[in-house]
């Protein structure tokens, strides 16, 4: 063998040599040599790509090829922002960089878009108007010793509600006390809808929240959330109504996509009821009166040895007694009997007298001054 074979020789060996002890899992056709060999590439950039380069789809995992190991590197990637939170139609920016020396190129590869790299330590992708509803992003970094890095780039695209509508279902008209009635909070055309949260109110209190099952939905869908009531009088004149919020996270909207629905007012329907002690004291001069509440107001009438009676304005001892209170309403009717006390003292006669009294006293005095 001539000495100027030798050179060949020994870059065949070396090739074989490193194909034989590296771990990497890849096949590469081998090349067919040329008359003369170039000078090899300085080894800290075995490849200058430009700028502006496209690679394949799919690079092999990096993994290392020192003899010693043969696990999976750490990934230094970094990303800005962790996470991508954009409303549909809205520009997007995100940088991708490496921190240290060891990998030749790096690059966005953004669902079946073709990759490009560049050899700077860091890569902008951006969106004038981002309008896909689902979207894979991806930074990568070309490792000098065969592979890649991956780092994977959450991506929340959102779109707050269209329209939020509360009803109640299968129900028109006032509510009757103590029967359960249920709220529906209808939610248009809001994306994703795993985000959502829709909160029942009445008046400033909330009654409940509820979210969405649904996870794997990325486009506008419209929902139906319910939630179950039963009304009380106190309701009576109520506002019922709910809101529809985007929970989109830290990197989301710092005041989240929030919108309400109409205020659904309530009408309930009670009583009578009736409150009224067994024995009823009053003093003289004042009016004979139980409690009675109800929607609509119910009717009461006072009986007295079965006689239907009307109440003195200014009660005497005369009106002491047993009496039976008889109230009718709209969902039905009660009575009791009650036995009335009338008490000598300051009633609103007895009051009148000594404001009277008084009055000419003070009239006495002024004139002796």
């Amino acid at each position: 063998m001539s000495a100027s074979g030798w050179p060949i020789t020994l870059l065949l060996v070396r090739l074989f040599g490193s194909a034989t002890s590296s771990p990497v899992s890849m096949y590469t056709p081998a090349p067919t040599l040329p008359s003369q060999i170039s000078p090899p590439l300085p080894t800290s950039f075995p490849f200058l790509p430009s700028p502006s380069l496209s690679v394949p789809s799919h690079i092999p995992p990096f993994i290392s090829s020192s003899a010693e190991s043969t696990e999976r590197l750490h990934c230094p990637l970094t990303m800005s922002p962790s996470t991508l939170v954009v409303r549909f139609g809205d520009p997007v920016k995100a940088n991708c960089s490496i921190p240290r020396m060891g990998f030749s190129a790096l690059g966005w590869e953004v669902s079946s878009e073709t990759a490009e790299i560049t050899v700077d330590r860091f890569k902008v992708w951006s969106v004038k108007n981002l309008t896909v509803w689902s979207i894979n992003v991806t930074c990568f970094a070309l490792s000098e010793h065969g592979g890649q890095c991956n780092l994977a780039l959450p991506v929340i695209i959102y779109q707050p509600p269209d329209r939020v509508s509360i009803t109640l279902v299968n129900h028109t008209g006032p509510m009757f006390e103590g029967y359960q009635y249920t709220l529906q909070c209808t939610v248009q055309d809001v994306a994703p809808v795993e985000n959502l949260v829709v909160t029942f109110y009445r008046g400033d209190t909330a009654l409940g929240q509820v979210q969405s099952n649904n996870t794997t939905e990325r486009t506008p869908v419209t929902e139906i959330f319910t939630l179950g009531i039963i009304p009380t009088k106190e309701d009576n004149g109520a506002q019922y109504w709910c809101d529809a919020k985007l929970e989109l996270g830290p990197e989301g909207p710092q005041h989240p996509p929030v919108v309400t629905s109409q205020k659904l007012s309530a009408t309930v329907l009670f009583g009578p009821q009736l409150s009224c002690p067994t024995k009823l004291q009053v003093r003289e001069g004042e009016s004979l009166k139980c409690n009675v509440t109800g929607n609509p107001e119910p009717s009461v009438t006072w009986i007295r040895d079965g006689q239907v009676i009307v109440l003195p304005n200014h009660s005497s001892r005369a009106h002491a007694g047993k009496y039976i209170v008889w109230t009718e309403g709209f969902l039905g009717q009660k009575n009791f009997t009650v036995e009335v006390e009338v008490l000598a003292g300051s009633g609103t006669a007895n009051t009148c007298n000594g404001h009277f009294l008084l009055a000419v006293l003070v009239t006495q005095m002024i004139h002796w001054l």
